[in-house]
């Protein structure tokens, strides 16, 4: 399931929240969710989705505010999701997650980074078969979890697939602890937060990706060259997510 990429993406975003970056990438987020369903978190699970995204990321409780207000201002600019499609180094796929108010903008950015670093735009829909937009949920580990008592649990609300690892604590000389990731389809993703919700687990991360269907191994030199590029991408103030088919 992309886990090596999970971890390169964790390091990634731990040092945009110590340059205030990603800050303006998850207020787009909130913002798109507050204007789709309303301004109530209780009663719109997108955007209660949002804020817990954002705050296990650190972000100040004011801007989290702020972009809610930005949703149902005079001055609210209207924000859309959009993806492209693109073959990197060495034949590494990207999807590429985008919000945007100027979509214009958000072409010409994107297609200027590929072209400079290795990286060609393809056709939209040219990927559709290489990934699978899947609902992905991280939450600790308690003492007082069973995996295979959740696994039967949530496989009603559509569950895919449950995995528990190991992984290293920010801020901390070595130190781990263990997570649970829970995988449902994209369209389980409403019934798996309800289910979660109920059983009363707190989640840290809650999202949509695009898992590569045949994952493919690169060398270290390759993923290396690969990855400058994905870094210049996931700078663009417009991204939001890059997803490859790197194992």
């Amino acid at each position: 399931m992309g886990r090596a990429f999970e971890y390169r993406k964790a390091a990634k975003m731990k040092r945009w929240g110590t340059m205030s970056r990603i800050f303006p990438k998850l207020g787009k987020i909130i913002t798109m969710a507050a204007k789709d369903g309303g301004d109530d978190p209780e009663m719109n699970p997108k955007l209660r989705t949002a804020i817990l995204n954002a705050k296990a990321q650190n972000m100040p409780k004011d801007n989290i505010e702020a972009a809610i207000k930005r949703a149902t201002g005079k001055d609210a600019s209207d924000i859309k999701e959009t993806s492209y499609e693109a073959k990197g180094p060495h034949g590494v796929l990207l999807f590429i997650d985008c919000a945007t108010d100027n979509n214009t903008r958000t072409v010409a950015n994107v297609k200027a980074i590929l072209s400079r670093n290795g990286g060609e735009a393809l056709k939209n829909g040219s990927l559709d078969f290489m990934f699978t937009r899947k609902s992905v949920f991280v939450f600790d580990t308690t003492e007082s979890m069973d995996l295979e008592e959740l696994e039967l649990e949530l496989i009603d609300a559509g569950l895919e697939e449950i995995e528990e690892d190991e992984v290293e604590i920010e801020d901390t000389q070595g130190e781990t602890k263990k997570v649970i990731t829970v995988y449902g389809s994209f369209e389980s993703f409403g019934t798996l937060t309800h289910a979660l919700e109920d059983m009363k687990i707190e989640i840290t991360k809650a999202e949509l990706q695009r898992i590569p269907n045949s994952p493919l191994e690169f060398t270290e030199e390759q993923i290396e060259e690969a990855e400058i590029l994905i870094d210049k991408l996931e700078d663009d103030e417009d991204v939001q997510a890059v997803y490859t088919n790197i194992d």
